[in-house]
């Protein structure tokens, strides 16, 4: 029989993350700041995929924790709290893209993709760098799906629920983005598509 720590488990994040949840639910500011330190990088990093810029992403991850702080004495379960997360950091999002629709001034110039190599890196720079691209040319609510899936570890059904929609609607918004996402990197996979 193996001693395994209970805190090196694939589930021990999830543990410690509903644990951190009822501290601070009990009033212990130190289990927030630790919840921040914990999560404050995955949303920023989210948010980035889902905007496609840097600036905005880390003002909707500050954004998120203010919601977050907000309402986490009525979240019920605490082990959900990476949906919870993601759900508030979601809308916030969806918010800030339906003022830049409306906005079209701002949107004459897409932002640039960050990083662009020039051919000089790795060839995994260089791949990371197709694969920041192929992101960002994705539909934002398939972007933050992949990114949800592909990134951060989410179930379709927690996909679901992050995006209030059905869980059929996001199987369908990580099949079409793995189909973009496979064409981007493999060009020959677009031969039969004319």
């Amino acid at each position: 029989m193996t001693d395994q720590n209970p805190l090196s488990t694939p589930n021990s994040g999830v543990l410690f993350d509903e644990l951190l949840v009822v501290m601070v639910q009990q009033g212990e500011r130190a289990a927030l700041d630790r919840l921040h330190a914990r999560w404050n990088a995955r949303l920023i990093r989210a948010a980035y995929r889902y905007t496609g810029d840097a600036d905005l992403a880390r003002d909707l991850a500050q954004e998120c924790w203010i919601g977050i702080w907000r309402g986490l004495a009525q979240l019920r379960e605490p082990a959900r709290f990476r949906s919870y997360a993601f759900a508030i950091l979601h809308r916030r999002g969806a918010t800030h893209l339906r003022a830049k629709i409306r906005d079209r001034d701002h949107m004459a110039n897409p932002p640039a993709a960050e990083h662009i190599g020039q051919g000089t890196g790795t060839a995994q720079q260089d791949e990371a760098i197709a694969l920041n691209q192929a992101f960002a040319k994705l539909p934002p609510d398939q972007r933050l799906a992949a990114h949800l899936h592909f990134i951060e570890g989410l179930t379709l059904k927690e996909i679901a629920d992050v995006q209030s929609i059905p869980t059929g609607t996001a199987k369908s918004r990580l099949f079409h983005a793995r189909r973009k996402l496979k064409a981007a990197l493999d060009p020959s996979l677009n031969q039969g598509d004319v």
